[in-house]
């Protein structure tokens, strides 16, 4: 419930503190007093959007705060889930406006977005105005309210898991069934690049052996030349470096008698001398194995010419590339031989998940078609009282194809006359009669689920005398399961409240001001009687007044 509305600088209120209390409280006030500017003030912390002409003084900010008691609201999940600090006995929210617009949001004096300040206010209080009763013609309101009354959200969740379920697996049917269908359009030519690439044998690195082969063989010839001329001048006719070194070598060991000092020459001779012949057998046995080869170094070129055009082709830069597009026309090439089980499967699964969404839907059916004839009761047995005796109401199911909501759409039908045939309530009711519907189905919401504090703003219009008493009876009704506050004209609705507001406006030398008084008991007798007799108080009004806060006693 809300305790508390501080209200500073918005439209024509300066400043104004409102304590609200439980049960039913009543605002009343001439027409142009302010009622709606407090309410527009209240929306701002229900995450309304801003308008700037609502700042009365653009030298300073306006502020509106309220402080609410969410014990009774399960909200605590909800602080936890977004990191807010968690006050069951006195949770404040507030709206902060800059002279320049910009806005800011607090919950328990942490900022933020506007969205979860909505989020929040959406369950803290519901402000019903005439627009409201426009979701009397709205099919979705009309199922939910049934729902509400069924105790349903059982049922209806199994039947909604199932039903997602049957549209994920069809959505995953028409998938592939469209992949199948493209990748069949593309089948022939699949198979024709698919088989091009296999009959390549790829071999992953085969490129760059090939490149390094053909760089040999084309220079083998000219490779073997230079072998030959290295081994010519190593050991060749008439001497080569061997032969030099050797002679050197028999030179210097005939000095080693009498010159000890060549000892470690000679040493490094002789180890020169075995690596120069080892070189020297090396450079024969690569002569001696290159082969100058035409015929493979036509083939090595051949190969890597397929390679490069498969490359240039296919738009890839290595044999790596072919292979993993090669592998990938194989796998779609394999699912388009296998698409049939494939989609056999999930036409099975489907078909299991439907049989399972239709029974889910059967049972949510049955909880809706068991509360519907006991909703058309008790609305027609709440209307009667309210100025409709002849009132029929029915609430008919009408099957329709599945949905996320079930498998029939609920319609409210009506009739105020003995002579009216029964249909849609949009088409038929007035203002009036819209706006009595409307209040007996939020009192039978009301025993059925723990509601945030319901705001009627002018809900009893088009009604009065013995109607507008029962209206009130009803709101006083609902205030036993909740905090409810109406905004009203009606002298019989305002005797029915607990708590009586007054909206005034007050002027001095500098502008006018919206006021709010909370009356005690010789105020509120006055202000009943002003209601029912206008600004000029007399004896008569005074004493029709008592009698009407008597009868609530």
């Amino acid at each position: 419930m809300i305790k508390k509305l501080i209200i500073r600088n918005y439209a024509l209120i300066e400043s104004l503190d409102i304590d609200f209390s439980q049960g039913f409280s009543v605002i009343t006030g001439e027409t142009g007093a302010g009622k709606s500017i407090i309410l527009g003030a209240l929306s701002l912390i229900l995450g309304q959007r801003v308008d700037t002409k609502v700042v009365a003084d653009t030298s300073a900010k306006t502020l509106v705060e309220g402080s609410f008691d969410i014990a009774q609201y399960n909200l605590q999940d909800f602080f936890e889930e977004n990191d807010l600090e968690y006050d069951a006995a006195d949770c404040i929210i507030r709206r902060e406006i800059s002279p320049t617009g910009k806005s800011r949001a607090f919950i328990n004096d942490t900022p933020v977005t506007v969205a979860l300040l909505k989020q929040l206010g959406d369950r803290l209080i519901d402000i019903h105005s005439q627009h409201q009763n426009l979701l009397l013609a709205d099919s979705a309101f009309q199922l939910r309210l049934v729902d509400v009354l069924a105790r349903n959200i059982q049922e209806l969740a199994a039947y909604q898991q199932a039903y997602s379920e049957c549209q994920k697996l069809a959505r995953e049917l028409a998938e592939a069934r469209r992949r199948i269908a493209e990748a069949a359009a593309d089948e022939d030519y699949i198979r024709f690049q698919y088989a091009q690439l296999l009959d390549a044998r790829l071999v992953a690195g085969e490129q760059e052996e090939l490149e390094q082969e053909q760089e040999l063989l084309a220079h083998a010839g000219d490779i073997k030349d230079l072998l030959y001329e290295a081994n010519a001048q190593m050991q060749g006719e008439g001497g080569g470096v061997l032969s030099a070194l050797n002679s050197v070598l028999s030179r210097v060991r005939s000095l080693q008698n009498i010159y000890p000092e060549a000892a470690s020459i000679i040493e490094r001779m002789q180890s020169a001398y075995i690596e120069l012949k080892d070189i020297d057998a090396t450079l024969a046995d690569w002569n001696d194995s290159l082969s100058v080869n035409p015929e493979r170094l036509a083939w090595v070129e051949e190969r890597l010419a397929t390679l490069y055009m498969l490359q240039q082709k296919h738009h890839v830069a290595s044999v790596d590339e072919l292979i993993s597009l090669r592998d990938s026309y194989a796998l779609r090439l394999n699912k388009l031989d296998n698409s049939e089980e494939e989609v056999a499967a999930i036409e099975q699964h489907l078909a299991v998940a439907q049989a399972q969404c239709r029974s889910c839907a059967q049972a949510l059916t049955a909880t809706r078609a068991q509360q519907a004839p006991a909703l058309s009761a008790r609305l027609c047995e709440e209307l009667r009282p309210l100025g409709m005796p002849h009132v029929q109401v029915s609430v008919d199911l009408e099957p329709c194809d599945f949905y996320k909501m079930g498998a029939e759409q609920i319609v409210i039908r009506f009739s105020a006359n003995k002579n009216q045939p029964l249909l849609p309530v949009s088409e038929v009711a007035s203002g009036g009669e819209i706006s009595r519907l409307m209040l007996c189905i939020k009192s039978l919401i009301a025993g059925a689920l723990a509601l945030p504090t319901i705001i009627f703003d002018e809900i009893d219009t088009g009604v009065s005398g013995d109607i507008a008493a029962r209206m009130g009876s009803i709101m006083k009704e609902m205030s036993q399961h909740m905090q409810v506050i109406a905004i009203t004209h009606l002298p019989q609705v305002a005797a029915t409240g607990n708590n009586h507001y007054r909206v005034y406006k007050d002027s001095d030398d500098v502008a006018t001001h919206t006021r709010l008084l909370r009356l005690n008991d010789n105020e509120r007798v006055e202000e009943i009687a002003r209601m029912l007799s206008g600004t000029t108080l007399t004896d008569a009004a005074l004493n029709n007044a008592r009698e009407l806060l008597k009868l609530q006693e």
